[in-house]
């Protein structure tokens, strides 16, 4: 009797069904994410008068939860390792839905504070695990594309966490519009779970530090990282405080109005999986450095006292900060051939970082000299992000296997 032998799993490519659940589950895996992640970040200037704080205090409600991401996300990339990157994924997209529900509930800043703190390290089991579940199981000529849309699922959940928010908030007040953001977001989570295959290419293994040294010894990896770091840094910066500029003179835009910057997010997701795909054909590099003085080159159109040029400034910047992004998460993952989750949390803990410092950082720049001083420090930040795209050299190096 002759027996008949399976042939060798492939990793998912372009149009086939299982990419296709794999970009659903992902899509919505980022919806509920960064939904539940910056839900506050519209409502600043009311949780500022709501409880008699400054802007740069109430951005610690954006920041602290970021900061616990990042904390929180080398850690628990590297249970992924041990217990799978679905369960991983899957019990902190659950997690962080539930503390979402808590938040309304809060009657003082500080109690606010500290949950939002909570929030951050439940949140944390998706972005420090997706890009791994992604290099892991999807062919290497379609990841860019992959990793294109995850971003772009990011970027829409960003736009519905500042947007819903920011119009059940101009009726309903601040409390009503986080608990009808948790409740969305936990729609999305439980369509996340439905829809994301297993891995089929993740073997488990000891939680191993080890892998996380041979990241930061590899030049370019780390400047993938500073590229992270600074990039969110500015970006989460002008969100932040855009808002409290355009509710003040000259513009005195009403709050539901001021909330739909957020769609500009939209395009980004858009820009970030075409940048992605362009990345794969015409190289990472020359679209990574493309994507960073794009976002320069809109932050420079916010400067005047001009709306239609403060708009169309704030989407160039928005799709050039989602394509370097996209770009440079993909790239991490094609870079470190072994312990990727690892590598790609290390990315992630920049980004993050970035985030919280940079962007409370950018509060003191926004109380000393308002949107000027704000535009420049954010442009130095992008200007570092461009001299370490520049001299990252291009070979994609083998991370060797550690010796026990």
């Amino acid at each position: 009797m002759t027996a008949v032998l399976e042939p060798p799993l492939e990793r998912h490519r372009t149009g086939s069904p299982g990419l296709r659940r794999i970009n659903l589950a992902l899509f919505a895996a980022g919806l509920t994410t960064f939904m539940s992640l910056y839900c506050t970040q519209a409502l600043l200037p009311q949780l500022s008068e709501a409880f008699a704080v400054s802007p740069a205090r109430a951005s610690l409600l954006v920041s602290l939860a970021t900061g616990a991401v990042a904390l929180a996300v080398v850690p628990v990339s590297s249970l992924s390792e041990r217990f799978g990157r679905t369960r991983v994924m899957i019990v902190s997209s659950v997690a962080s839905a539930l503390v979402g529900l808590v938040i309304p509930l809060c009657s003082t800043f500080a109690e606010l504070a500290a949950v939002r703190a909570v929030q951050g390290v439940a949140l944390a089991g998706v972005p420090a695990v997706a890009m791994a579940y992604l290099a892991d199981e999807v062919h290497g000529a379609s990841l860019g594309g992959a990793m294109g849309r995850y971003v772009a699922g990011t970027g829409i959940g960003g736009v519905l966490g500042r947007l819903v928010p920011g119009v059940v908030s101009d009726f309903a007040g601040w409390r009503w519009a986080l608990a009808a953001t948790a409740l969305v977001a936990f729609g999305f989570t439980l369509a996340f779970w439905a829809l994301l295959p297993p891995s089929r290419f993740f073997t488990p293994g000891r939680v191993d530090y080890r892998p996380l040294l041979a990241h930061l010894r590899d030049p370019g990896l780390r400047r993938l990282y500073l590229v992270a770091l600074t990039v969110m840094a500015g970006f989460v910066t002008v969100y932040n405080f855009l808002t409290y500029r355009l509710l003040d003179a000259p513009f005195h835009l009403p709050m539901a109005l001021v909330s739909l910057i957020a769609v500009t997010n939209l395009a980004g997701s858009a820009f970030s999986a075409r940048a992605g795909t362009a990345a794969d054909r015409l190289g990472k590099r020359p679209v990574l450095l493309g994507s960073i003085a794009l976002a320069a080159a809109g932050l420079l159109l916010t400067l005047p006292p001009v709306l239609v040029l403060v708009g169309v400034g704030l989407l160039v910047f928005t799709c050039g900060f989602f394509g370097a992004h996209a770009v440079a998460s993909g790239w991490v993952g094609l870079r470190a051939r072994t312990g990727r989750a690892q590598a790609s949390a290390l990315y992630l803990f920049a980004y993050y970082f970035g985030s919280s410092i940079g962007g409370s950082a950018g509060g003191v720049a926004f109380e000393h000299g308002h949107w000027t001083a704000t535009a420049l420090y954010v442009l130095a930040l992008y200007g570092v992000a461009f001299a370490a795209a520049a001299t990252l050299d291009l070979s994609v190096r083998l991370v060797g296997k550690l010796r026990g």
